[in-house]
This record gives C-alpha cells, structure tokens and sequence, in this order.
C-alpha cells in the first residue's frame, strides 16, 4: 500500500471560545473531553495528560499505576497546530511504538465572532498497512463526531 492511498479523515467542530483557551482544553484538559469507551488499558482508566513539547508522550494511566501511550507530540504550536502520532492499531488496541502509528493534526483557527474552528484530521492512515482502511471506515462520518463533540462540549 502506498503513501496516502487511503484518504484522510477530516472533522471539525466551531466553538465560541478562542483559540488559546480551544488549544489548553485539548491538550491540558483531556480528562474533561476524551470518551470513555477510548481507552487503551484493561483496567479503569484513572488519568490523561499530554507533555507539552515536541516529542512530549500524551497518554493514560489506570488506577494501579499502569500506563498506555496514545502517542508522541510532532508540533506544538500554541494556540495555533498540534501534531501527534496515534499508536491505534486495526483492533483499537495500542501500538508498541510510532512506526506504524499514524497522526493526527489539529488546527485552531480564529472565527467571527470570538470563537474557533477547531479541525482534527487522521493522516497517514496508511501506515497501518491494510489495517489501515478498516480504520478509516470506522473513523470516517459526519462532523462533528463524538471526540469534537465532546471537546465542544468541554470548553463551553
């Protein structure tokens, strides 16, 4: 499978609030928007959080201490642009390392008036080799999905 031969997935959501307060409530306040149902350990989930720098882990931990990376931080860009690997395989289960993850970029864009539009895409999908279209489709739909949903409903 080839670089790009699966299409990204793209959603957004518009939020009246601005962008630096959009930027800390996704990166420092996951705990307020991440669904439930995604989590990657087998016990209950106790904590989210997100170093904030390049390179930086985001990721979760239950309530015996054990803890799951979703991925590492590409571009910290505040309050502008994230960029984050996703170590999610085809099952929704967690990827050892980034060498199959795929990304997730996030933009922050200032709109009329005093609110943000907040877009999430999945990228390099492709990455995940033929698991990589079941992903797709299980993520692909209309915006705003659950997560930026979610999110949405956070920061208000």
């Amino acid at each position: 499978m080839t670089e790009g031969s699966i299409p990204d997935v793209r959603k957004f959501v518009e939020v009246q609030a601005d962008a630096k307060r959009c930027f800390v409530y996704f990166t420092e306040r996951m705990a307020d928007w991440w669904p439930p149902s995604h989590v990657l350990l087998s016990r209950p989930r106790a904590g989210l959080a997100m170093e904030p720098r390049v390179d930086g882990r985001y990721y979760e931990w239950d309530v015996d201490g054990a803890e799951a990376d979703w991925g590492r931080v590409l571009a910290w860009d505040p309050p502008h642009r994230l960029r984050l690997t996703w170590r999610v395989g085809a099952q929704f289960q967690a990827l050892p390392d980034d060498e199959r993850a795929s990304e997730i970029e996030v933009v922050f864009t200032p709109v009329e008036p005093g609110g943000t539009r907040v877009e999430l895409a999945h990228v390099r999908l492709d990455k995940l080799g033929a698991d990589g279209r079941g992903i797709f489709r299980a993520l692909d739909g209309p915006s705003p999905g659950e997560t930026l949903q979610r999110f949405a409903d956070a920061v208000r």
